[in-house]
C-alpha cells in the first residue's frame, strides 16, 4: 500500500509524471469519479485508454501507487485516487468545459428576478448549486465591511432607545439598538444625522470605522443631542462585521446523501453535523480567501486541505469562488466527497460567481 504521508506532499514536492503515467492517472480519476468503484488494469485495457497491454498498465498503476498518486484498497484489485492524485488531476489533468447553453438559460432564469432580494438570491443560488452538482451548495452573504456606506439613519424607538440603520450600497442594511438617556428633538436629530452622512457617506465601512473620530470631531463638540458621541462610541459595532452576522445558505442536502460515500448512518451524521455548524461552513469558504478576482476563478481544497480533517477525517472537498454584489464581496461554492466531478464543479461555481457579479458571458 502507498505510504499515506505521500498524500500530504505539496505541489512543489509532487513527483513528476511521465506521459504514460499522466494518461493513466487521468483515466483512473475520471472513471472512479463516474463509478465510485476501484479501477483495475483490465478495465483500462478494455476501454483502450492507452495502447498498452493489461500487464503494462498494471505496472504503471503500481508506479503511480508507489509515487503516492493512487491507493490500493485491501479488498479490491483496483486502485483509487489519493488526495495527491486528485490534486494532480485538478491542477494538471482534468479537461475544462463551459456550462452548456441550456444550463446557462436555466440558471439565469432562476436568478434574474431575485437581484433586488439578497436573501432570496443567496437561497436560490445555493439550491441551484446543490441541484446541478448533487453536492452541498453554499452561498455566504457578502462581507459588509468591504461595502460602501450609503447612509446612516437614527430612529428613536422610545425615550431611552435608539435604532441605528446602516445602509450599504447594493441594498444591504444593518441595524443596531442602543440605550440612550436623553430626550432628543426630531429637528436636532435630523440635523445631526445629515451632518454625519455628509462626512461619512461614500466611504467603506472599514474606512468609517478607522476615521470616524477624526472626521466628526468638530461635530461631537457642538452636538447637543449626544448622538455623535454615541455613534463614535459604538463605531466598532456599527461599522464592523461581527462573525455571527455572516449568513450561509446551504442547498442540496437531499442530493448529497444519495452519493455512495454517505450511505452508512455514521456517514450521513457527518453531513448533518456539517449542516448544523454554520461557523465551520463560513470558515471553509472564507479560509485562505484571496483579494476579489474579477474573473471569479475557483479555488479547490481537497480532503486534508479542506479544513475539515480534524473533525471529518478529510472526507470532504471544497470548490469555492468569490462574487461581488455592488461594492461588497461574498463567497459561494460546493462541499462534497473527494470523489466529486471537479471539472463540472469548478465550471459551475465559476459561472455562478460570474452570474452574481454580472460578468458571466451570455449563452
Amino acid at each position: 500500500m502507498a505510504d499515506r504521508t505521500d498524500n500530504r506532499r505539496t505541489n512543489r514536492e509532487r513527483p513528476p509524471l511521465g506521459e504514460r503515467e499522466a494518461v493513466i492517472l487521468r483515466s483512473v480519476v475520471t472513471r472512479f469519479i463516474q463509478t465510485a468503484a476501484p479501477v483495475g488494469s483490465k478495465v483500462l485495457a478494455v476501454e483502450g485508454v492507452v495502447d498498452l497491454s493489461s500487464a503494462s498498465i498494471r505496472n504503471t498503476l503500481s508506479t503511480l501507487e508507489g509515487l503516492g498518486y493512487l491507493d490500493h484498497p485491501h479488498t479490491s484489485a483496483g486502485r483509487v485516487p489519493t488526495d495527491l492524485g486528485y490534486r494532480a488531476y485538478v491542477d494538471e489533468l482534468m479537461d475544462r468545459t463551459g456550462v452548456a447553453p441550456v444550463e446557462q438559460q436555466l440558471l439565469r432564469a432562476g436568478l434574474e428576478q431575485l437581484y433586488g432580494d439578497v436573501e432570496s438570491l443567496m437561497r436560490e443560488t445555493s439550491r441551484l448549486l446543490g441541484q446541478f452538482t448533487n453536492l452541498l451548495g453554499v452561498v455566504l452573504s457578502p462581507r459588509l465591511a468591504t461595502g460602501v456606506l450609503e447612509r446612516i439613519d437614527v430612529v428613536p424607538l422610545s425615550s431611552s432607545r435608539l435604532m441605528f440603520v446602516v445602509s450599504v450600497r447594493g441594498g444591504f442594511v444593518k441595524t443596531i439598538m442602543a440605550e440612550f438617556d436623553a430626550e432628543v428633538r426630531r429637528s436636532d436629530l435630523d440635523r445631526v444625522v445629515q451632518a454625519m452622512n455628509e462626512r461619512l457617506a461614500g466611504l467603506t465601512l472599514e474606512e468609517v470605522r478607522a476615521t470616524a473620530a477624526e472626521r466628526m470631531r468638530d461635530l461631537d463638540s457642538g452636538d447637543r443631542t449626544g448622538v455623535v458621541r454615541l455613534v463614535l462610541h459604538q463605531a466598532a459595532t456599527l461599522f464592523a462585521e461581527l462573525p455571527d452576522e455572516r449568513q450561509a445558505e446551504v442547498g442540496g442536502a437531499q442530493q448529497i446523501v444519495t452519493q455512495p460515500e454517505f450511505q452508512a448512518a455514521e456517514d450521513v451524521r457527518s453531513v448533518i453535523e456539517l449542516l448544523e455548524n454554520q461557523d465551520v461552513i463560513v470558515h471553509l469558504l472564507e479560509a485562505d480567501a484571496a483579494p476579489f478576482d474579477a474573473n471569479g476563478r475557483a479555488v479547490v481544497k481537497i480532503g486534508q486541505e479542506g479544513g475539515l480533517a480534524d473533525r471529518f477525517g478529510g472526507t470532504f472537498s471544497v470548490v469555492k469562488a468569490q462574487y461581488r454584489l455592488g461594492d461588497t464581496t461574498g463567497s459561494l461554492g460546493v462541499i462534497g466527497p473527494k470523489r466529486m466531478d471537479y471539472a463540472y464543479a469548478v465550471t459551475l461555481v465559476e459561472y455562478l460567481a460570474g452570474l452574481l457579479s454580472g460578468t458571466a458571458p451570455d449563452a
